[in-house]
């Protein structure tokens, strides 16, 4: 199962949150493939399992402030799927970045919270025991000052 599992991440270099989503993999000990969007292709499959992971389709994925974006200036609503797919092949950098990806989870940019969905539920478990046992103790220490 764990290929399945393996996490891929989709940035660019000048990208300070792919910076920071890749530093919070490696922090949780988190494998990972990175894809260059800039250098890399981008192929059909990938971008058909990125767009099935979404909640609202194409509108979570597009980077609406990109270059590409703008220059390209196409209605993402009434475009066909095999369209998109190919404007997207030709012009990755359309997509919001980072997109962290699993078989399962997809998430766009970068967002503390958010990533953790990406922990194993064991791992996910114990930092939220240690987060509650944490201010659970600052509760405690704050009565005792204030008595």
């Amino acid at each position: 199962d764990e290929v399945n599992t393996m996490i891929k991440i989709y940035t660019v270099a000048s990208c300070s949150s792919c910076k920071k989503a890749k530093e919070w993999l490696e922090k949780q000990d988190l494998a990972y493939q990175e894809i260059n969007l800039v250098t890399s292709r981008i192929c059909k499959e990938e971008i058909l399992e990125i767009l099935a992971l979404t909640e609202e389709g194409t509108g979570d994925i597009i980077s609406r402030r990109s270059q590409a974006y703008q220059r390209l200036n196409i209605d993402f609503e009434t475009i066909k799927l095999n369209d998109l797919i190919q404007i997207i092949e030709e012009n990755p950098t359309l997509l919001r970045r980072p997109l962290i990806v699993d078989h399962k989870r997809l998430q766009v940019g970068y967002n503390d919270d958010e990533i953790r969905k990406f922990l194993p539920r064991k791992k996910r478990e114990i930092q939220n025991k240690v987060a509650t046992e944490a201010s659970y103790n600052l509760d405690i220490e704050e009565q005792f000052h204030e008595g």
